[in-house]
């Protein structure tokens, strides 16, 4: 079991899947942690909807391809109805363009179906906490895959960033990178608190929900590029 401080009370999960075994694994994997609470399973995205309206879980692990409503259209749902629950998407590299449709929709984060077991209680945590979780790796093949819908790379970055300053900029290069906020400090020589500030200011301003989406945005505005 992982080492970790005990909190108030446990992250509430819900987990989303039609796949009765993978839910199976899912709980036993999730159970072992302290604080973790899987308070209910979903076996398709209508359903993931209702029991999220109902019970209001900390973080929705989804699936993308589901019976009745699938993932993307259940998150976007969840998102919509401005619920205080965050979605946290599972994939497979050959359901990518599923992937991108959910981060639009307001997914805080993706994995692969694959990603070892601490790194998966790891995002829960982190997604519950506020923040988002982005897998550089799966990003790159996503954004190399399609690199044919983002902007012109002779173009300049979008008017969108115009209300930026040259130091937030270069911190939104580095967030849709990947680097986390230390990582960044280190790139930068500043404090870890300074570059907090800018990631708050950048998400303010560009009125992002959290860093995925300022990821998306630093792509799909020109900011930063697929192979670069």
């Amino acid at each position: 079991m992982t080492e970790r401080v005990a909190s108030a009370r446990p992250v509430r999960i819900l987990l989303a899947d039609d796949q009765p075994l993978l839910r199976t694994g899912f709980r036993m994997v999730l159970g072992a942690e302290g604080d973790l609470d899987v308070v209910a399973e979903a076996g398709d995205g209508l359903e993931a909807v209702e029991l999220s309206r109902r019970l209001l879980p900390d973080v929705v692990l989804m699936d993308i391809r589901m019976p009745r409503m699938d993932g993307v259209a259940a998150t976007r749902a969840i998102v919509d109805a401005r619920l205080p629950v965050r979605v946290l998407v599972l994939t497979t590299f050959d359901l990518d363009e599923y992937v991108v449709g959910a981060l639009r929709a307001g997914a805080s984060g993706f994995l692969a179906k694959d990603v070892p077991a601490e790194e998966l209680i790891a995002a829960i945590r982190t997604v519950a906490g506020g923040d988002a979780v982005v897998a550089p790796r799966i990003l790159r093949r996503l954004l190399d895959r399609f690199a044919d819908l983002l902007p012109d790379p002779s173009a300049t970055p979008s008017a969108v960033l115009s209300t930026l300053t040259d130091r937030e900029r270069e911190v939104l290069v580095q967030v849709a990178r990947g680097l986390s906020n230390s990582e960044i400090a280190a790139v930068l020589s500043v404090s870890e608190t300074t570059i907090k500030t800018h990631v708050g200011h950048v998400l303010t301003k560009l009125r992002l929900r959290d860093r995925v989406q300022a990821v998306v945005l630093a792509y799909e505005s020109g900011l930063v590029r697929p192979r670069a």
